[in-house]
């Protein structure tokens, strides 16, 4: 969203790429960040599950399938994504929120998420 500054993960420091196979981002440089016209928010890196993946089927967002015409190849549990805020907020009050790679997540999500919750979600290695 702040074209000429460096983008920052939730601990202030620069934002590392969440997943470059497959290839994540609304503008799919492999990074959680964005610009004026994402209106979903693509600001969290987080670890795919499968309870997750159907939970956003359900809601009408399937992530699974893959879609060539797009590049999209479909994910599986595993693989790391750049979600929008909402969805995951969603997922975190019915319980079944993936886990977060925190220096891949932009700092834009503290404005509405604390970084103490973030790293109850936290993947680690």
């Amino acid at each position: 969203m702040k074209d000429n500054t460096i983008d920052r993960n939730v601990f202030g420091e620069p934002l590392v790429p969440c997943s470059f196979d497959p290839l994540t981002g609304f503008m799919r440089d492999g990074c959680c960040r964005s610009e004026s016209s994402d209106q979903g928010e693509h600001w969290i890196c987080a670890v795919m599950t499968d309870d997750f993946l159907a939970f956003s089927q359900l809601r009408g967002n399937d992530l699974s399938t893959p879609r060539p015409q797009w590049q999209f190849p479909g994910l599986k549990a595993g693989d790391q994504w750049c979600l929008c805020l909402s969805r995951w907020l969603e997922a975190l009050a019915e319980g079944c929120a993936p886990l977060v790679v925190l220096e891949s997540t932009h700092q834009f999500v503290l404005d509405r998420v604390s970084l103490e919750i973030l790293q109850r979600f936290e993947a680690r290695p």
